[in-house]
């Protein structure tokens, strides 16, 4: 049953910390320390309680509920201390100034609405410098949170949640009620989920762990929405429809983070359409930017950073300019103008050094302007509706052919190799390379969708990380294959009998780097199908369809030609050819590591005048560059003590 807390916790040191525990989240020892996500996420759930709670207990300068009033105290404390303990940021300062202000006048029994008001500044700005995760993956499915709240909630709430069901009677808080307008429109959406998630101590409210989170979001909505009129839902649709309100809620996270009494006052266009939100939430998703117009967005607020001084806000602005928006376009642009996605990149990664470098407002200012330009000339490019049905064809073929070519080289390659040896039992650690990618990169697709909210940023470390240390292990298969290569090597190979030399730390080298050529394309290839897949529209489903079977075919003609010709080679220039096609990939891996690492901002990017090719790795910055000339000197003083070696 859910119960909107009237005492939270007592102030007894032993029910803070069993409540603290709870909030906390921790699972496992009693003595483990909570993470800074957590930390993040009690100093949020505190102070939404102070904004409620403390109007009801002082009023006029009285205290109505001394105990309630120090549980008031106390929260405020807990917060300035929980802050203390939180990674630096820009903004940590004044928020433990805001936090002690907010005591001082917790303390000097101030009028309820100015604490309430304080507390939820605090509230937003926790949220924002730590980015508190405080919305629902997807919009939450309201039908299957009304089946919920009539399986665990009506019995004490009543079926339709006015706090009067079979058990309410006795219960010390009762039950609250829903329809209650005075204090529901104090009460966010995050508020109640916080709720339903972790509890209240010292009520009959209990933590519905149990239930997902998707669940739980989808209880939250439904109970919210119960004290909405089907008037008021029709007038918030209709003014929804004109386009009210959609900059307010321009995604789930406003939604749920305001308060319907921060929105609004009662009985206006945007309450309703806040109401009308409430039990129609999909309407928020659909609704939300276009890729380039989320680019522009952040292009602006990133150029506004900067001239206010944030620097760094700026530069995490810019990188999700194009990482949560242009990219999800690259694929589909790079099909019909490969030379604007280059440039549109180029620039964009400018904007970063412009930025990183220090240079005046104004150069910043320009180059977002220019970018913006590059953005309307793709707008134009891709169009501004449906793909065509030939355009989603060539897309989808070329976006699985372009990312799946180095995973399938690589896979080719070393299956020769065993099969050229005889090892024919080593196949199935490659092949529980590959299939173990393939299971984790659908997970992984799935806690994003449905769990977590995985950003682009960090799509793009593991791409990253993934390539490098791919690239390493291609380098020690490599160097191994060719030192092979000649007929002295070979036949001293032979003599060693191929089981004994093909030892497991080659064989589990050999696993790692099936699983990582494969793992490192699969995140990226299912991001940009989803892209195609609304670009395309419903008429061109069956052409993006038909390009992913197009170009799965072509992958498997690329690998059995590898395959079918590679064996046939003398075993010496057989090894020589893996080998250095091993190599050769390690190089492409370096490359695209590198690049991937900087676009997630974690890597500089001085950029230089060079070709950029980045099928084979190669892009025009000093750093990835750099990195590739090691990795090619590495490779050539490997093949010099092969040599050597075979010599002597």
């Amino acid at each position: 049953m859910i119960d909107w807390p009237r005492r939270l916790m007592a102030a007894a040191a032993g029910r803070w910390l069993l409540c603290a525990v709870l909030a906390l989240g921790l699972h496992g020892p009693a003595f483990a320390a909570p993470t800074d996500d957590a930390k993040a996420q009690t100093i949020v759930h505190m102070l939404d309680y102070v904004s409620v709670d403390y109007p009801e207990f002082v009023q006029d300068g009285k205290i109505l509920n001394a105990e309630e009033f120090q549980e008031q105290r106390e929260f405020a404390t807990q917060v300035i201390e929980l802050l203390g303990q939180l990674p630096s940021q820009p903004a940590q300062p004044a928020l433990l100034q805001q936090a002690k202000t907010l005591l001082e006048r917790i303390d000097a029994k101030a009028p309820g609405d100015e604490v309430s008001t304080l507390a939820t500044a605090l509230r937003n700005g926790v949220i924002q410098a730590w980015r508190v995760s405080v919305a629902p993956r997807k919009a939450p499915d309201v039908a299957a949170g009304g089946k919920l709240f009539a399986e665990h909630c009506a019995a004490c709430h009543g079926a339709q949640g006015r706090g009067d069901g079979q058990l309410a009677k006795g219960m010390e808080p009762a039950p609250s009620n829903f329809h209650d307008e005075a204090r529901m429109r104090q009460r966010s959406l995050y508020g109640l989920y916080n709720t339903i998630t972790l509890g209240v101590d010292g009520t009959s409210m209990r933590a519905f762990s149990e239930l997902s989170e998707a669940d739980r979001w989808a209880l939250t909505f439904f109970a919210a929405g119960l004290r909405a009129d089907s008037d008021t839902v029709a007038k918030g649709a209709a003014a929804w429809r004109r386009g009210e309100g959609k900059t307010v809620f321009d995604g789930l996270r406003p939604l749920v983070t305001k308060a319907p009494g921060e929105v609004a006052q009662a009985g206006s266009d945007l309450d309703a359409v806040r109401a009308y939100l409430t039990q129609e939430p999909q309407a928020v998703q659909s609704a939300a930017p276009a890729p380039l117009d989320f680019s522009r967005a952040k292009l602006d607020e990133a150029a506004q950073a900067y001239a206010r001084g944030d620097r760094e806000g700026a530069r995490r602005l810019a990188i999700a300019a194009y990482l949560e928006g242009f990219e999800l376009v690259e694929a589909a642009l790079d099909n019909v103008d490969a030379a604007l996605r280059t440039e549109t990149e180029r620039e964009m990664m400018a904007l970063r050094s412009a930025i990183g470098d220090g240079k005046p407002a104004e150069a910043v200012t320009a180059q977002v302007d220019k970018i913006k330009a590059l953005l309307d000339r793709a707008d134009e490019k891709l169009g501004s509706g449906n793909l065509s049905t030939t355009a989603a064809f060539v897309s989808s073929l070329l976006i699985l052919l372009r990312e799946g070519l180095e995973a399938i080289l690589v896979l080719a390659a070393i299956i020769a190799f065993v099969v050229k040896t005889g090892r024919r039992d080593a196949l199935r650690y490659i092949h529980f390379g590959w299939m173990g990618a393939v299971v984790l990169g659908a997970a992984t697709w799935a806690v994003a969708s449905y769990v977590i909210s995985i950003s682009g940023a960090d799509r793009e470390v593991t791409e990253g990380v993934t390539a490098l240390l791919a690239a390493v292990m291609l380098l020690y298969v490599g160097w191994w294959l060719h030192s092979r290569s000649s007929a002295q090597a070979w036949n001293k190979f032979i003599r060693e009998q191929v089981d004994t030399a093909l030892g497991k730390r080659t064989l589990w080298a050999m696993a790692g780097i099936s699983f990582l050529a494969v793992y490192r394309e699969l995140f990226e290839v299912i991001l940009f199908y989803e892209t195609l897949w609304a670009q395309a529209g419903s008429e061109g489903h069956g052409a993006v369809l038909g390009g992913m079977a197009a170009g799965a075919l072509l992958l498997v003609i690329i690998g059995g030609a590898i395959l079918r010709y590679g064996v046939r080679l003398p075993i010496g220039p057989f090894f020589a050819v893996t080998g250095g096609l091993l190599a050769v990939m390690a190089v492409v891996f370096v490359g695209n590591g590198v690049a991937a690492l900087q676009e997630a901002g974690v890597l500089d990017a001085t950029a230089v005048r060079f070709i950029s090719l980045p099928l084979l790795g190669i892009h025009p910055t000093a750093q990835g560059l750099g990195l590739q000339v090691v990795t090619v000197l590495l490779i050539v003083t490997g093949l010099w003590l092969n040599r050597k070696r075979a010599t002597a």
